[in-house]
């Protein structure tokens, strides 16, 4: 798979998506915790916008806490940037070699395809992300990355409906779903109910599910 060219077309997209909603809809919560569709799209930008010397600076005014300082910054963005200027700044960088601090261009990818479906997802949008860019995310679900996401797979199994894949003990209790909801479950989001099947599919749902660990502050459920 040609994970630059991926990342550039999901980034086209979304910016495409972002440029036909209406102002109640940037207006919206996402599926990441206090962060309304514009702190999404503020988010997904940052590396893009911000020099690392710049980061850094961040960084050491939230005393090292990085999801302190993205929450900061996404708020920050998100009241001083229009909605125009949130696409394009996914558009214009379509190309844009950032990746996170750790897992390379996989995880730049995972960072655009999961932010894209806090706020598709959210809406109720119909958008669905296509199979061979959610594939190599989910092959990339690691007990670490449950973890640090703030997930807990504890006694279930994850089982995919529209592509060959599953994770969990044999033992647990089934849960499926589509895979792109699936790969939300493991960044630790909840979801809107009735799209996962299963006894324990109530424990996921945004309705049910307690609002996530918090420490200092931020919430520790975004990439």
């Amino acid at each position: 798979m040609d994970i630059r060219g991926a990342i550039a077309d999901e980034r086209v997209e979304l910016a495409v998506l972002l440029d036909g909603l209406t102002e109640q809809q940037w207006k919206a919560p996402s599926l990441c915790e206090g962060w309304r569709v514009r702190e999404v799209a503020a988010h997904m930008s940052f590396g893009f916008r911000t020099g690392r010397g710049q980061v850094l600076r961040e960084l050491l005014r939230a005393r090292g806490r990085l999801h302190r300082m993205t929450d900061r910054c996404a708020r920050r963005d998100a009241a001083a940037m229009s909605e125009g200027e949130l696409a394009a700044a996914l558009r214009n960088n379509a190309h844009h070699p950032w990746t996170p601090p750790v897992g390379g261009l996989t995880a730049a990818l995972g960072h655009d395809v999961v932010h894209g479906l806090d706020i598709t997802v959210a809406l109720e949008h119909e958008r669905r992300v296509p199979l061979e860019r959610v594939r190599p995310l989910l092959e990339g679900v690691t007990p670490r990355s449950l973890k640090f996401f703030g997930a807990d797979l504890t006694g279930v199994s994850l089982h995919a409906e529209d592509l060959e894949w599953s994770y969990g003990a044999a033992s647990g209790t089934p849960v499926s779903g589509a895979a792109q909801d699936l790969l939300l479950i493991a960044f630790g989001r909840a979801l809107p109910p009735g799209r996962l099947r299963g006894e324990a599919a109530d424990r996921f749902s945004a309705t049910t599910r307690s609002r996530p660990r918090e420490q200092g502050g931020e919430i520790r459920q975004r990439p």
